[in-house]
């Protein structure tokens, strides 16, 4: 995607799902939903056994969690994306952005046949702090 395309994506986003939000502070499925905090955005993690991250209510599962989500960031090994990828698609998620390294031709497959944008093998939190975006009101 061009800088305007994530712009304009990233910008009209306001609730972002951390699917594989860390506990651990130190690891970047912490550091990168902090960042996304700090920068004005509701991020909702999921995770299977906590309750809360970075003061945040965590769910289980994506259609665990109430309201719509406009982006789901994915922090979890590229054998399990294609699942994620449904259950992305099973809640209305706007896109399915895949973390750096992370790659899947299956969740490609099934993101775009569910109309949502797919990003992968980037990261979301570094292109957020390199084009300066915040959710807009």
């Amino acid at each position: 995607m061009k800088d305007t395309e994530l712009r304009a994506l990233l910008e009209g986003a306001t609730t972002i799902a951390v699917v594989g939000a860390s506990t651990d502070p130190a690891k970047a499925a912490s550091k990168v939903a902090a960042g996304l905090i700090n920068a004005g955005y509701t991020v909702v993690p999921v995770h299977p056994t906590a309750t809360e991250i970075l003061g945040q209510p965590a769910y289980p599962t994506l259609a665990d969690i109430p309201g719509p989500i406009d982006i789901v960031d994915v922090f979890r090994p590229s054998a399990e994306t294609p699942a994620i990828a449904e259950q992305a698609a099973a809640v209305n998620a706007g896109a399915l952005w895949l973390q750096l390294g992370i790659t899947s031709p299956d969740a490609r497959q099934i993101a775009h046949q569910a109309g949502m944008t797919y990003l992968e093998d980037n990261c979301l939190g570094t292109t957020a702090e390199r084009l300066d975006t915040h959710p807009q009101p």
